[in-house]
């Protein structure tokens, strides 16, 4: 490493040259990474509802369908509007009751719910179906949405998942800038306060920038990432990899006082390595925790953000020494005073009230442990998005005029004689909370032939080796009466066809509740798992990956305890994330905390002695780093129209503060209270010529 440190010194122009060369790759790569807006697309492929969603992709080709709801138009500018939506790119056809019968027969030839499906005559209102070429969140689907909502007229609303996921792409793109300028512009701020260079701080941004870019760059070869992780990304990167700059510069600014500028560099980029590799490593284990889940969108956040983490040590130790040494002289020359101080009278009070300190939070903590375990959590996707967009305006009006909440489609097997759907049709219709059940074979015992209806008709309803049934549902997706329903549906369906399956937004929606429930604990035990042996190898310790893990997991319960408190409920990513996010994130103040106080240790002092030094030394970089954490995701939070990143955002910016708050004080009292217990259960924890009672 020694040789590494002196060649990035010597050849720091070629380094940053090399470096601004790297960034060409990165912006195509990140351009040509495609974004992925539809969340119950990380569903494992082999349940029943996403090989249902796959049926009606492929073989139905209504996976991705929009509704047009039109309320009080006359009947020649409902063809010109079905006329002038078909012809937009990206749609396949638009189906409306012209498609069924001419428009001068009344709609009263028509079955009942056929009428109920397209016609609302209380409202006025009619459906159109649009069907588009490609998959719901595929770009020609996004165009086509967008081409639609030009041709839109006063009274006309646009409704369906299709729509909802333009309506995502469009506010993200909007947001996106102004994520990434709110989290840098707070961060500065921070940065200003602790260190007195005034210059380095804009070293730091730009510093930070080239991994960022590199890891949205490097995203192409995962083939797409998701929406989440896109907005996530950037703000989460810059605050958990700003430790390792703050880091560098402390150990550049302690070297400079005995060697010259280059020398203390070289020294600085050794020393911090070893440093950032074993601190960095509990950081992308908590993210890599993330893969165990189920739903692949873990994975998605988890691969990103561990990459962002190595690329931000790589980048710290060539990129960020090469900026620092040519600009020197400007950040010699340009000082302020620092405002974020060591907290020497803090230290002295947490060593002797340590047992009070203790004895408060462990009644205070008590209550959180309950309320996290009853924290409400949602899984209706379209309720975390502003209820103002077109999207989910439309959708409601579909509920409205149609009585559309959520629409099932059932798949059985096209041997099934008429007979038998039309009496599954009736089974269905008796389910409580079932408003209609639109099949074909419901209508063709009334003397009318199959090959009399229209052919795009019976594509609707017969493709891929299944005949289909759409089934209205007066629930909302995600609730515990549309699960219910559910099951009493599927009992019904594999009576009538043991290989009969329901997809649709309601199917999927369950099976994402019942995933997301066991991710959630295995992500916790993955996540602990991986960050416990990391730090019992560091520390050769049984006993300090329990102390460490044990302070970091009570910071998460009450971070996780608040919401209950607060009577907010939370997006159910939200939940699963933030405690490996958190965990990941913050531990290194642990382990720096800790490190400090073997160190003491080591030097003879007594475990208040080494406690108290600990926390006055440590504390200036633990509190830069974690209220950067906070200042770069806690605006994100306050500006954000999407309560999906909103509750992240805002759970990881009150994490980061708890977590600090725990290492600053709770952490010393637990290391003074439990030095006896350590130094038996570590190796070489001091020598025992050095042990001081």
């Amino acid at each position: 490493m020694e040789r590494i440190a002196k060649f990035i010194v010597k050849h720091r122009k070629l380094v940053l040259v090399v470096a601004v060369l790297l960034l060409i790759p990165s912006i195509i790569g990140a351009a040509a990474t495609r974004i992925n807006y539809d969340i119950l697309t990380y569903l494992p492929p082999e349940l029943e509802s996403m090989i249902g969603e796959q049926s009606l992709e492929n073989d139905f080709h209504i996976a991705a369908t929009g509704m047009v709801t039109v309320e009080g138009m006359p009947t020649s500018q409902i063809l010109k509007l079905k006329d002038q939506i078909a012809e937009v790119d990206g749609v396949s056809d638009v189906f409306w009751l012209s498609d069924v019968l001419d428009v001068s027969v009344p709609t009263s030839m028509l079955p009942a719910e056929v009428q109920d499906m397209l016609y609302n005559e209380e409202h006025d209102a009619t459906m159109m179906v649009v069907r588009f070429d490609d998959a719901a969140a595929s770009k020609s689907t996004m165009q086509a949405v967008a081409g639609i909502k030009t041709l839109l007229r006063e009274n006309c609303f646009f409704g369906g998942m299709s729509v909802i996921l333009q309506d995502t792409k469009a506010l993200v793109d909007k947001e996106m800038p102004m994520y990434i300028l709110c989290a840098v512009g707070a961060s500065l701020v921070v940065l200003f306060l602790a260190i007195k260079g005034t210059v380095v701080p804009l070293l730091f941004m730009l510093g930070l920038l080239f991994p960022i870019l590199y890891n949205f760059g490097s995203n192409i070869f995962l083939g797409q990432i998701s929406y989440i992780t896109q907005a996530l990304a950037t703000v989460l990167q810059l605050g958990v990899t700003m430790d390792f700059s703050i880091f560098l510069l402390h150990r550049y600014e302690e070297e400079c006082q005995t060697h010259t500028p280059e020398d203390a560099m070289a020294k600085a980029i050794q020393n911090t390595f070893v440093s950032l590799a074993a601190s960095s490593l509990t950081t992308i284990a908590g993210f890599l925790a993330l893969c165990t889940m189920r739903l692949t969108l873990g994975r998605d956040i988890g691969i990103v953000m561990a990459k962002g983490v190595f690329l931000g040590v790589l980048c710290t130790i060539t990129i960020l020494p090469s900026l620092i040494l040519c600009m020197k002289k400007p950040i010699s020359k340009y000082t302020h005073r620092v405002f974020i101080p060591q907290l020497t009278k803090t230290s002295h009070k947490v060593v002797a009230h340590h047992k009070i300190i203790l004895a408060v939070f462990v009644v205070c903590f008590i209550p959180f442990v309950f309320a996290q375990t009853k924290t409400n959590v949602y899984y209706t996707l379209f309720d975390s998005l502003p209820q103002d967009m077109t999207g989910i305006v439309g959708t409601n009006k579909l509920k409205e005029d149609f009585g559309m909440t959520t629409t099932h489609f059932v798949l059985v097997s096209e041997k099934l004689e008429n007979k038998e759907i039309t009496q599954l049709s009736s089974e269905i219709q008796d389910i409580d909370g079932v408003s209609s059940v639109v099949a074909v074979e419901k209508y063709l015992g009334a003397a009318i032939p199959e090959d009399m209806l229209p052919a795009d008709v019976l594509e609707l309803f017969h493709a891929g080796g299944y005949r289909m049934l759409m089934v209205n549902s007066a629930y909302e997706s995600g609730t515990d009466q549309l699960t219910e329903q559910l099951n009493e549906m599927n009992s019904v369906i594999k009576k009538a066809d043991p290989n009969g399956l329901i997809t649709g937004e309601g199917a999927m929606t369950k099976d994402l509740i019942e995933i997301a429930d066991v991710d959630f604990k295995n992500v916790s035990i993955a996540s602990i798992v991986a960050v416990f042996v990391i730090i019992a190898l560091s520390f050769k310790s049984l006993s300090i990956p329990v102390l460490l893990v044990a302070a970091i997991e009570s910071a998460i319960t009450i971070n996780m305890g608040i919401p209950y408190f607060s009577d907010t409920t939370l997006p159910f990513i939200a939940s699963i994330v933030i405690g490996t996010i958190q965990l990941g994130a913050t531990v290194d103040y642990a382990i720096l905390m800790t490190t400090r106080f073997r160190e003491e240790r080591r030097a003879g002092r007594n475990a208040k002695e080494a406690a108290q030094i600990s926390v006055e030394r440590c504390s200036q970089s633990i509190l830069t780093s974690g209220l950067t954490f906070f200042a770069a995701t806690v605006g994100v939070s306050a500006i954000s129209r999407m309560e999906l990143l909103q509750s992240i955002c805002l759970l990881i910016s009150r994490g980061a503060l708890i977590s600090m708050f725990v290492i600053l004080l709770i952490l010393p009292s637990l290391l003074i209270l439990l030095d006896p217990i350590i130094k038996k259960t570590t190796i070489r924890w001091i020598s025992k010529s050095n042990v001081k009672e």
